[in-house]
């Protein structure tokens, strides 16, 4: 069995066909790096057509949509516009509008508890718990099937609390598999949350590592090993990663991938692509 994630199935996988443009909608963004202009939450991103399609896709970098690159919703998209909603865009049911605005964010933020619980479980050393990991997919897929109203009164976070629960236990399991590395003096500051912004690593053996929520911004990881990791929730905006061995990182999502800064030998798992904006 692969120790890392095996690639999410399709209902946890974005497709833009099958949505009515909700991330470009519902979604707020203010003016910054990531985004040229300021948005309003429930207002059409300006680059938006009538069909629910970018004009700007293939240049949302150089038009300075930058945050638009990075952004997954883990198939929440088409999840609302065909499953939530039964097809009804927001374009054509002003009495749904609003509502399918609020649900949104909940149902993406449930699809990427279910990416976690997915990838917990084929990850080498979690067998202890995977009646338990397969129980919290279940629990989890029943609520993205709630109704409208049921999923807008959703508290989220108390579910999501009880599955970091799991997920940590989950990772324990599975850093245990792989062999300590000694502690230096660049790594000692390394552990859940801890603030390592623009810290030099590169070329810092960090297998096993337990980087759970930590800043790694702009960080130096360049040809660093940092197989069986835990980077659930690590900041790696602007990392730089070229070089560096993330092919068994445990959790390591597209959305990390895409914000760091990587290159062709970059080694990455089966679960992500390889942005087309490193090259």
């Amino acid at each position: 069995m692969n120790p890392t994630a095996s690639a999410p199935g399709p209902d946890l996988a974005a497709d833009c066909s099958r949505c009515f443009g909700l991330c470009c909608v519902a979604l707020a963004f203010a003016r910054s790096a990531d985004f040229a202009v300021d948005k309003a939450a429930g207002d059409p991103c300006h680059n938006l057509d009538d069909a629910d399609r970018c004009t700007i896709h293939a240049r949302l970098r150089p038009e300075g949509f930058k945050g638009c690159t990075v952004f997954d919703c883990f198939g929440a998209g088409q999840k609302v516009s065909q499953g939530t909603f039964g097809g009804r865009s927001w374009r054509h049911d002003d009495g749904s509008r609003a509502l399918m605005f609020e649900v949104f964010p909940v149902v993406r933020r449930l699809q990427e508890v279910l990416w976690y619980l997915v990838a917990a479980m084929t990850m080498r050393g979690t067998e202890p718990v995977r009646d338990d990991l397969e129980a919290a997919v279940t629990e989890t897929q029943r609520l993205t099937g709630l109704g409208p109203q049921d999923l807008a009164a959703l508290d989220v976070d108390a579910h999501r609390d009880g599955v970091n629960v799991l997920l940590a236990q989950a990772s324990g399991l599975a850093r245990a598999t792989y062999p300590s590395a000694p502690r230096t003096k660049r790594t000692r500051r390394i552990g859940p949350g801890a603030d390592l912004l623009g810290a030099r690593l590169d070329g810092a053996d960090l297998r096993g590592a337990d980087l759970r929520g930590t800043y790694l911004i702009a960080a130096d990881l360049q040809g660093a090993d940092l197989r069986g990791a835990d980077v659930i929730g690590a900041d790696l905006r602007d990392a730089d990663v070229r070089g560096a061995d993330l092919s068994e990182a445990l959790f390591l999502t597209q959305v990390q991938v895409s914000s760091a800064v990587g290159d062709a030998a970059t080694r990455l798992p089966g679960t992500v692509r390889r942005p087309d904006h490193w090259a």
